[in-house]
């Protein structure tokens, strides 16, 4: 095994990668972005009880489960975190999330501040957590409009909403505005790259180091 193979192929543990913002300020852009350009990023794939759409593919879009079997997995404590929004439930399942760490394996979240929160008391050593800024409030409300996707009403409750999440923003381990998404999109990479790399998530290091203190070097 060559040197750089052997650096490659240092096992390490995976992370939880937590992408939140308010509605509008470039999350889900970004996020799809780095699920397009990094193969080893998956993205988590949550329990509803939302009716399946018909365009949606169970296991794909969502895991859909009936109320009842929500709250047996909610009980069993087989969720990470939960959600009522809107009269349907949402939930982060614990099985894929733990696997996918031991595995080395990293799993994107596009979740809210709150779901956030409940995954750190859950697995605070796998998170990386990044608050996606709007560069101003008044940026933030023309990139709502240019969206052509909600009504003057539901923008302006939007907005007040955006208030109340941005006020979460020094619960996060990373902050980045999102002046520019081409920029933002980077900052986020360079995150996710140091972060792979952090000691404390690479045991296949203690191995690397003692085969390196034991090669012969003649």
């Amino acid at each position: 095994m060559s040197a750089e193979t052997s650096v490659s192929a240092i096992r390490r543990r995976g992370l939880m990668l937590v992408l939140s913002s308010p509605s509008g300020a470039g999350k889900s852009t970004i996020a799809r972005s780095l699920l397009e350009s990094d193969p080893g990023l998956e993205l988590s794939v949550s329990v509803t009880t939302r009716a399946r759409r018909g365009s949606e593919i169970e296991g794909v879009h969502y895991h859909f489960r009936s109320k009842r079997e929500f709250e047996i997995l909610r009980d069993n404590d087989e969720l990470l975190e939960w959600a009522e929004v809107h009269g349907n439930f949402y939930a982060t399942p614990r099985e894929p999330a733990e696997k996918a760490m031991a595995e080395g394996r990293d799993m994107l979240f596009d979740i809210d501040w709150q779901g956030a929160q409940q995954l750190k008391e859950k697995m605070r050593g796998d998170i990386v957590s990044i608050f996606i800024l709007p560069p101003s409030m008044k940026e933030l409300k023309a990139r709502l409009k240019r969206r052509a996707e909600d009504s003057d009403e539901v923008i302006a409750k939007r907005l007040e909403n955006a208030r109340l999440e941005i006020e979460q923003w020094r619960q996060y381990d990373y902050v980045v505005v999102n002046h520019d998404l081409n920029a933002a999109f980077a900052e986020v990479r360079a995150i996710v790259t140091a972060e792979r790399l952090r000691r404390d998530r690479r045991p296949g290091l203690f191995d690397f180091v003692a085969g390196l203190l034991e090669e012969e070097t003649e």
